[in-house]
């Protein structure tokens, strides 16, 4: 296994199961928010249809829900099941620019996140971006190492064949290993 300067091993199968990772967690944080707003609205949409019914259309003005002994009750309980169209409407109004504000703040947030997401994507791929070269470095400088080895196998084989012919025409002029001839040592006084 190849190492880089730092020790850090240069593993492209590592790399990829990281860069895997980084991408679903991005897919999550991205795909998340919404998935689970689509689903408590859900929730709250079966929970409500469940619990509404159907209007009445019965006249309660002629005959009280509960009969009340007289000089016991609210006077106004009578009325509660009348139906006030002005105060409808209006509720209906506030409800609706309500849900329309709700509405323009969800959007406000899924576009920051959505932004956020982008920005995080992007520093992703750069970091992505950076460790390929690394590796592509990595992997460049084991291919000159090991082209530099075999050079210098070649040399030494080279060298090593050159040094037994030297040594083979030395042995065949009378040169031993170890024996110096004294001609070459005379100095001149």
């Amino acid at each position: 296994m190849a190492t880089n300067h730092s020790g850090m091993s240069c593993n492209p199968a590592l790399l990829k199961v990281g860069l895997g990772v980084v991408a679903l967690c991005i897919a999550g944080y991205i795909l998340g928010p919404p998935l689970y707003w689509h689903f408590i609205e859900g929730l709250a949409a079966l929970k409500q249809s469940s619990s509404i019914c159907a209007p009445c259309v019965c006249d309660c003005s002629s005959q009280p829900l509960i009969s009340i002994p007289e000089g016991v009750g609210n006077a106004s309980f009578g009325d509660c099941a009348k139906h006030d169209s002005e105060v409808s409407g209006d509720t209906e109004n506030n409800f609706a620019d309500l849900l329309s504000e709700e509405l323009k703040l969800r959007e406000a947030e899924a576009s920051e996140k959505q932004q956020r997401a982008d920005v995080a994507l992007l520093e992703a791929k750069k970091i992505a971006s950076q460790y390929q070269k690394e590796a592509d470095k990595c992997n460049s400088g084991m291919e000159t190492c090991e082209e530099a080895r075999e050079k210098a196998e070649e040399a030494a084989v080279a060298q090593k064949k050159l040094t037994a012919l030297w040594e083979s025409r030395a042995r065949q002029k009378g040169w031993k290993e170890g024996v110096a001839k004294s001609r070459g040592n005379v100095q001149t006084a």
